[in-house]
């Protein structure tokens, strides 16, 4: 399933942090694209997190196989002990950028807060080969921290329009550095590349092209995401 011999390509994130880039680390890619496709009508609305697309919950057995090939990487690197809990899933990014709301217009955090002694941890795999679909952006607050958590609060609970207007903000996929947020790094999308990195730091998709997004698994923006928690050693 995954290259047993792959080795990463560590990228400092400005302002703190790592991401690792796996670049061919799938030996059959094509073969997810294909079982994504036949399964395409099983791909949902997202139930517990904001994604604006579809996704599709994948086997704990390939949660497993992931973690067999990167988790001396994520030792290495993130000073991991162990992962002590996680999953995967496919996802395509479908919305049109009229359709997004606030939250969904603003870089975002896989996780909010960790316990001590713990590390959130998220992967993206891309497994579209038209780059310009996107691949993702990483950012840091020019916000103090309570400025921040009011913006990141009434993104959720303000009307569209009133958010808006109030922080001066337009409604789509961020690309670009805002008042708000400096964009700090750019990891480009290439068929079949993975990237690693701490789920706490603040990113989006490089949705560049939204005209191009479409809801078949052979032409759309379809990635392989995992989500997990290390202690740390």
């Amino acid at each position: 399933m995954f290259r047993p011999d792959i080795v990463p390509q560590a990228l400092p994130i400005p302002g703190g942090g790592l991401c690792l880039v796996f670049d061919d680390i799938l030996l059959e890619p094509e073969r997810w694209r294909s079982r994504a496709a036949e399964f395409g009508a099983q791909f949902e609305p997202p139930q517990h997190n904001a994604y604006p697309g579809r996704e599709l919950r994948l086997p704990d057995t390939v949660t497993a196989a992931l973690l067999g090939t990167v988790s001396p990487w994520l030792r290495h690197h993130f000073g991991i002990a162990r992962i002590v809990d996680g999953y995967c899933r496919l996802s395509m990014v479908t919305l049109a950028p009229e359709q997004l709301t606030p939250a969904q217009s603003l870089c975002h955090r896989d996780r909010l807060q960790a316990p001590p002694g713990t590390l959130p941890l998220a992967s993206v795999l891309y497994l579209f080969d038209d780059p310009p679909l996107g691949g993702t952006h990483f950012f840091r607050p020019i916000l103090e921290k309570a400025p921040l958590t009011q913006l990141l609060i009434d993104s959720n609970r303000m009307e569209a329009e009133a958010f808006f207007q109030h922080y001066r903000l337009s409604r789509g996929y961020m690309t670009n550095s805002n008042a708000y947020f400096e964009k700090v790094l750019t990891v480009s999308a290439r068929y079949n590349r993975m990237i690693v990195y701490p789920g706490m730091k603040f990113h989006s998709g490089d949705i560049g092209r939204p005209e191009a997004l479409t809801e078949d698994p052979l032409t759309g923006r379809l990635t392989f995401n995992g989500f997990f928690t290390g202690t740390m050693a």
